[in-house]
């Protein structure tokens, strides 16, 4: 059985270090693992692969994988791999959303904290060398007490659920919205359907955003969503940028319709340098961090391998995905 790795990044913590393919070969003898550091022979080495680790596939590389049998997603997200060569095909494609949830949970509660306490302006005050306690008192939205406020999260999976917990613990009351409510609260005080939401965003103080790219997903929060919310209320994306009608947050945030947005991910990432999201005080923005921890690819490692010996057992796999709903 073969196994093709092929993750290389821009970023080196999203490719895998050298010493997870070592470990796999100690610890899975059969297995013959090949680890790519780019792309240039992928179509080559895949012809006779049972299983891929990699964010995404061409339409080429899959019909020339004629073994392929798994792909597995090293990140949480899919939909660059929901492509119809693989929908429609017998390949099951698990993710990672396991791994990385947690910590993105973490970072998450920490922008709600951070733009909530108005963090982000005294960071900014700090750069020019200024004392802003006035000023800062007499922003729009100003400080305001956490506990107490209302928190909606928009998805319930693998970044949600934590999320939920972390947000009680501190005393909010917390809402859902996900596909199926029916599945139930995971902790909040009230779990929506999906066609709830534009009934249920005026009640909430921060509206996060973590839910997967689908069809029904992308640029789900547009003008309609904006001015639904209250005037003072704030939009942190864990999630991917695609989930928002950009040009309409970056309207919303120039006219004060909201009170601010917390962004990890955006439509184009890296955000490029000419983007009115860098100059606009009510926009708190992290590069993409939220995954970022040292202890990543000890948890892929664990995850994997147990999926994997699942796979060599005809088990069935964990993370995988429902290639009909796209997660």
């Amino acid at each position: 059985m073969k196994l093709v790795i092929a993750i290389p990044h821009r970023f080196p913590l999203w490719d895998a270090p050298a010493s997870f393919s070592e470990r796999l070969r100690r610890e899975f003898p059969g297995l013959a693992v090949v680890h790519l550091d780019n792309y240039a022979t992928l179509e080559h080495e895949l012809a006779d692969a049972d299983i891929v680790i990699s964010r995404g596939l061409k339409p080429e590389q899959v019909r020339a994988a004629k073994k392929l049998k798994w792909i597995y997603s090293a990140a949480a997200a899919i939909h660059p791999l929901m492509i119809p060569e693989i929908v429609n095909s017998n390949i099951l494609v698990s993710n990672a959303s396991a791994v990385h949830g947690p910590v993105v949970a973490e970072h998450a509660m920490a922008m709600i904290m951070a733009i909530g306490r108005r963090i982000d302006l005294a960071v900014k005050a700090q750069t020019r060398h200024r004392w802003t306690q006035e000023e800062i008192w007499v922003s729009t939205p100003p400080p305001r007490d956490i506990a107490g406020s209302t928190l909606l999260v928009v998805g319930l999976g693998h970044i949600g659920t934590p999320l939920v917990r972390h947000a009680k613990a501190i005393g909010m009351r917390v809402l859902a919205v996900r596909e199926h409510p029916e599945r139930g609260a995971e902790g909040a005080d009230a779990v929506y359907a999906t066609g709830d939401l534009q009934r249920i965003l005026p009640e909430a103080d921060f509206v996060l955003l973590c839910a997967p790219v689908t069809p029904a997903t992308e640029r789900a929060f547009a003008r309609q969503q904006f001015a639904a919310m209250k005037g003072d209320a704030y939009i942190p994306n864990v999630g991917r940028g695609a989930l928002i009608d950009e040009p309409a947050l970056i309207e919303a945030l120039r006219e004060h319709r909201i009170g601010g947005a917390a962004l990890d991910v955006t439509s184009e990432e890296p955000l490029p340098a000419d983007s009115p999201l860098w100059d606009l005080d009510n926009c708190m923005i992290t590069p993409h961090t939220a995954g970022i921890s040292p202890k990543l690819w000890e948890r892929q490692y664990t995850y994997f391998t147990g999926n994997l010996r699942r796979f060599l057992a005809g088990q069935p796999l964990l993370g995988l995905v429902d290639k009909a709903k796209g997660y």
